[in-house]
């Protein structure tokens, strides 16, 4: 299971083109385009088969001939021109108002690409983009007539792509600048004006809120593209100045690391932005640990685990300028680091930590000679997420190394990317709604649905959407609190504790099905020193053996689970279910596991009585359902522990509602009927999730992809390209490498590698054929992992009947045999219409989005569409009885099983897979890679997986063309050492110990020494000691709770490892009593924590006052001792004694002895200073 299995987690659905970059200056004049083109297409749509547009009552008359004339009047009417789109007329992209296209259904074909390009070639927003190819096959889209009269053709607004930063967005932008100290001059953002920077000081302007006016015209990104080419000479840079870039000589130490911040707070903030970067701050990744194995010792990671998490830190703070090679350097403590800098440099960029998204990155592109190799051609296929990260990663990554290339004599490979429809986007689209009117949206966001990828599972702990979303395009979105309520089918509120009751029944039963969960092996790896780390400090010693020669655990530091995105985790430590989130129907996870106690008493610890005559000790025998099978499912065990615990517990027809509603959940979080997911392996990403808050993109998600692909500049997107044939060079063949990709319009290229990023759902129909055929460790895990379905009803009506303040609300619902108690006649009714998201923040209009999950998604795709929009009507009466719901003014239903580019929405782990599919998905064959929510194990079934797949695609395809990272050797030179050999200089005494000179200094330094020791004990007993620092009371109630409640959590935790282990003598550690300590912390009530947080306050406040005594007290201290010190010095000089001032005349002559030999010697001494005199 993933974040969010969901189109609205990561994948979804299909439509054309429909985000545009707009300028807000073209709203007002624009301002009915949006309805104008509903208008039309309301006409064009009705015969396409399965998707057809209704108009309530009577049909629209509007044909292409209207739009044709509405668009001409606009256009007229802004100064455009007499017949702005001539070429338009020409094509044959919409005949008869139809919407003509291929198979994907496709609207306005080639003419929605002449047209758009003529409004880019005016500066005007790209309109067409808002209803060419309005909708695609198999998906319907429903326009009600208004009661009110306006029709399609009532008031409305452009759409925009709304890139304006708003008031969730880049909230840390202003600060992330503020210590990227280098010698390079920045931008950190579009408007931003930015001094050159120093070591001294590294502050750049801070972004300005959107309220306030900006240094540019430039509101959004895209707008700053534009501004960019009108103004060539423009101040303001967004990329570093590389003719001020200096040579590897000039670059300095510890010019990255703030001097005006603690060591400690440093550190924190060092592993903070390892954490966001899905990697383990105190442990070397994998990929790290291959690449530095024959280089550095044990003692010698922890010093290059604080230059990988300071450059991480850079990037963190300000991922709107690329961190620099010089920046990366400045990590370093010391010269000797500088190659292990460049080599951590170079691996967070390449595999995609750094230096990735809508940012322009510095071209280091040389110059070639006349004799220049053919310039290599990178085929991406596919313009969904996956597709648009790869394609913007390629070039960023050629542009960064891209004078390895022009040294050998190439050029640097050009990107192109086949999509098949007539929009980018793939499974994230937002449909524009008919209506464009609303009050709610921030002004140049559109009104859309959400078609497919709609939630965003949490923005912490790494997720890289979070750099793209709120670090460098700054949109709008909407946190989205689980304040959701639950409807009976009768439309009665379900009561919240028999509600939580039936919750904790359904993780138990889901805890023990668990129990026959795969456990994977976690590679090893090397870990640093913590406590080091923590305070970001480096060891005093380097020495010992290379870590490639640590042969056990025992020998070193050698870790386990260290070394996946981000885990963190035990590899010993079994974790288990713990419910599901109601946002996403993501498994929740703890230590440890209930499974192991007796059915009947756990029954009674969550609350539930026990069925007259029960034994008290009967457990659950899941044996024979998992034993039934060869490839057991997590269906078909939960229903027999389901079915179980019905002869333990009474539960009525309600409480099988309430179970199956968390059926349908799990059922929604992986597209699947719980009977077609693996037992063993279902949830294989467990401990991989984001945290924080989950949110929705205000004005629809597709402004993601749409900034990757416009953001620095276009990628070169071709659409409406249909691969049918890729024909490539098997691994190990001999011969040209090129492959050959043929498309159903005729379109042929060749390329140096292809990345495919097809759906699973079109790799297992096999409508793309590979020539020569994939090979059978490739096709099996195509075969065996299963691609499931989610469908959408999206209803908009013209006011809301709902609490507005509730972003969801759920429904029970009841099967055709009435009140039953038998499990099987659940499974077709529970996921329809089981959930409504209430979506009129994120889309401006008074819309629900109400979820199909499990069978029921499936029957969406046959069921009629006034039937499907007759029963939403019916339970949305009883569910809001107290008030009258009408027809909704515009329905959109998707059917995602029939859409030919996805046939299906993201992937879920089938019966028969095996633990290792996902990332046999990810390997390449010969110069095909691939990328994918599919083939990204860790984070399977979203968007942020998919895009994490195509940066790691892309490091592959570099990979391929640079060839691995080269790692000096000595990576870390040793300290020189200053003995005669190296310092000729310094061998032999200058003078003999019992020189004059050397005597004289002695007696005098006793001498001196002596008097300190007097005054200092007249100081003391004048005045005292020095005021010492007053200690702190802890300012941190976690610590307090954590002082009283170790030995309880520490106790807990041996006992769960002990009944882990099996091993009577096992015991937690530290980090794992720390851990559950944590949650401990987090999981309790208000009311534990009170104390806690009074004392602290007190202490805060008692240290503040405590702290300011000291300081007076320590100033009047050093006042009074300064005063003393100068009477005492008055009244008692020390003095030389007789011996001294012998001495000093003894010094003289054998100083000017020894002149006078070395200038008969032909050399003269510089310097007296040896002498002491």
């Amino acid at each position: 299971m993933s974040n969010h299995r969901h189109p609205g987690n990561g994948q979804g659905v299909n439509s054309p083109n429909s985000s545009s970059a707009t300028n807000p200056n073209y709203f007002e004049n624009f301002s009915s385009m949006s309805t104008l083109a509903s208008a039309a297409h309301a006409q064009g749509q009705t015969q396409q088969q399965n998707h057809s547009i209704h108009a309530h009552q009577d049909h629209s008359s509007a044909g292409f001939s209207d739009l044709d004339s509405a668009l001409y009047n606009v256009l007229a009417d802004s100064g455009a021109g007499a017949n702005p789109y001539g070429e338009y007329d020409e094509t044959t992209g919409m005949d008869g108002g139809h919407v003509g296209g291929h198979d994907g259904g496709f609207g306005a074909a080639q003419s929605g690409n002449v047209f758009a390009g003529w409004y880019e070639q005016h500066g005007l927003p790209d309109i067409l983009s808002n209803f060419q190819g309005l909708s695609d096959q198999h998906h319907t889209i429903r326009v009600e007539q208004a009661r009110n009269g306006t029709g399609a053709g009532g008031p409305g607004g452009l759409a925009s792509a709304g890139f304006n930063g708003g008031p969730n967005a880049a909230k840390a932008n202003t600060q992330g600048s503020q210590d990227r100290q280098s010698h390079v001059a920045k931008s950190s953002r579009p408007g931003r004006k930015v001094q050159r920077q120093t070591t001294e000081s590294s502050e750049v302007s801070p972004v300005p809120p959107p309220s306030q006016p900006s240094q540019s015209k430039a509101s959004t990104p895209l707008e700053t593209e534009r501004l960019s080419k009108a103004n060539t000479h423009s101040s303001t840079r967004t990329v570093p100045d590389r003719s001020s870039v200096r040579s590897r000589s000039d670059f300095r130490p510890k010019t990255s690391i703030p001097t005006d911040m603690a060591p400690e707070d440093y550190a924190r903030q060092c592993i903070l932005a390892a954490y966001s970067s899905r990697l383990n701050p105190f442990a070397l990744h994998l990929e790290e640990y291959e690449l530095l194995k024959n280089h550095i010792s044990q003692l010698q990671v922890t010093s290059y685990l604080n230059i990988r998490n300071g450059i991480l830190r850079l990037w963190t703070r300000n991922p709107l300028v690329s961190v620099t090679r010089e920046e990366a350097s400045g990590c370093a403590k010391d010269y000797r680091w500088f190659d292990a800098a460049d080599v951590a440099y170079e691996w967070l960029v390449r595999r995609g930590y750094i230096n990735f998204g809508c940012l322009e990155v510095p071209d280091t592109t040389g110059t070639l000679s006349r004799m220049k190799a053919r310039q290599k051609t990178i085929v991406v296929i596919g313009a969904g997420m996956a597709g648009l990260g790869c394609a913007r990663q390629l070039q960023g990554l050629f542009a960064q190394f891209g004078e390895r290339l022009t040294a050998r004599g190439e050029e640097v490979p050009k990107v192109v990317i086949l999509e098949g429809r007539g929009r980018i986007g793939g499974r994230v689209y937002s449909h524009p709604l008919r209506t464009q009117s609303s009050g709610n949206l921030p002004p140049g966001l559109r009104c859309t649905a959400d078609m497919g990828a709609q939630i965003i599972t949490g923005f912490d702990n790494g997720n890289p959407l979070s750099i793209v979303i709120r670090g460098q395009l700054a949109l709008h979105y909407h946190p989205i609190k689980d304040n959701s309520i639950l409807y009976d089918s009768d439309g009665s509120i379900i009561d919240k504790e028999r509600d939580g009751l039936l919750e904790n029944l359904f993780n138990d039963i889901l805890d023990r099905a668990s129990v026959y969960r795969h456990k994977v092996a976690q590679p090893q790896t090397i870990e640093g020193d913590r406590e080091l780390i923590e305070i970001g400090r480096d060891p005093t010693g380097e020495g010992g053996k290379v870590i490639g020669m640590v042969q056990s655990p025992k020998d070193s530091a050698l870790q386990a689970g260290s070394t996946a995105e981000g885990s963190t985790r035990n590899g010993d430590t079994e974790i288990a279910p713990a419910g599901l989130d109601k946002l996403t129907g993501r498994a929740h996870i703890v230590p440890g596991s209930s499974s192991k106690a007796p059915a009947t008493a756990q029954a009674v610890a969550l609350g539930w009585p026990l069925k007259e005559g029960a034994p008290p000790t009967q457990t659950l025998d899941l044996s024979t359902a998992v034993e039934s099978s060869e490839h057991p499912t997590l269906g078909a065990v939960m229903d027999e522990a389901l079915r179980q615990y019905q002869n333990i517990v009474d539960l009525t027809p309600q409480d099988m509602r309430l179970l199956n509603w968390h059926y349908a959940n799990l059922e929604y979080a992986n597209a699947a009927n719980l009977r077609d997911l693996s037992l063993s392996g279902w949830d294989q990403d467990i401990g991989n999730e984001f945290e924080g808050e989950h949110a929705e993109i205000i004005g629809g998600y597709l402004q993601v992809p749409r900034g990757i692909w416009r953001c620095p500049t276009k990628l070169d997107v071709r659409k409406q390209c249909v691969v049918k044939r890729v024909m490539y060079t098997a691994e190990g063949a001999e011969g040209d490498s090129k492959a050959i990709i043929d498309c159903e319009n005729g379109v042929t290229i060749e390329a140096d590698a292809v990345v495919v990023t097809l759906p699973l759902g079109v790799l297992k129909e096999q409508s793309v054929s590979f020539e020569p055929a994939l090979p059978e460790w490739k096709t099996g895990p195509i075969e065996r992992l299963g691609f499931g379905t989610l469908n959408k009803v999206v209803l908009v009506y013209e006011k809301s009947f709902w609490d507005e303040e509730r972003d969801m609300f759920g429904l029970l619902r009841r099967p055709e045999a009435g009140e039953s108690l038998n499990q099987g006649d659940y499974v077709a009714c529970r996921g329809r219409f089981y959930l409504f998201w209430n979506c009129i923040k994120t889309s401006g209009r008074p819309m629900l989005v109400a979820l199909m999950a499990g069978d029921a998604a499936h029957q969406t795709e046959s069921d009629d569409d006034d039937d499907l929009v007759a029963e939403a009507t019916e339970v949305l009466g009883k569910m809001f009885a107290h008030t009258h719901v009408p027809e909704p003014l515009e329905v959109i239903i998707t059917r995602w099983g029939k859409d030919r580019f996805t046939r299906g929405s993201y992937s879920y782990v089938g019966s028969q897979a095996r633990s290792d599919d996902y990332d046999l998905m990810a390997k390449p064959v010969g110069s095909l890679y691939f990328a994918g929510e599919a083939t990204c194990g860790t984070h399977p079934a979203t968007v942020h997986g998919a895009y994490i797949s195509g940066l790691r695609a892309a490091a592959e395809v570099v990979e391929s063309m640079l060839g691995p990272i080269k790692v000096p050797s000595p990576l870390v030179p040793p300290k020189p050492r200053l003995d005669s050999t190296t310092y000729p200089s310094l061998s032999g005494k200058r003078k003999a110990d019992d020189s004059a000179a050397r005597r004289l200094r002695d007696l005098r330094e006793a001498r001196l020494e002596a008097f300190e020791a007097e005054i200092k004990a007249s100081l003391l007993e004048k005045l005292g000691e020095r005021p010492t620092k007053p200690g702190r009371g802890a300012a941190n109630p976690f610590l307090l709770y954590q002082k009283d409640h170790w030995v309880i959590c520490k106790n807990k935790c041996d006992e769960a490892r002990r009944k882990t282990t099996n091993n009577p003598d096992a015991k937690a550690s530290r980090n794992e009593v720390r851990a559950a300590l944590g949650q401990m912390w987090r999981d309790a009530s208000d009311e534990v924590k009170r104390p806690y947080l009074a004392e602290t306050a007190s202490n805060k406040e008692a240290n503040s006052a405590s702290q300011e005594t000291f300081k007076r007290r320590v100033e009047e201290w050093d006042k009074a001792a300064e005063t003393f010190r100068m009477e005492y010095l008055e009244k008692n000089p020390s003095k030389p004694s007789d011996e001294e001032v012998a001495l000093l005349e003894e010094a003289q002559l054998e100083r000017e002895t020894t002149k006078r030999a070395r200038k008969l010697g032909g050399y003269v001494e510089d310097s007296d200073s040896s002498y002491g005199v």
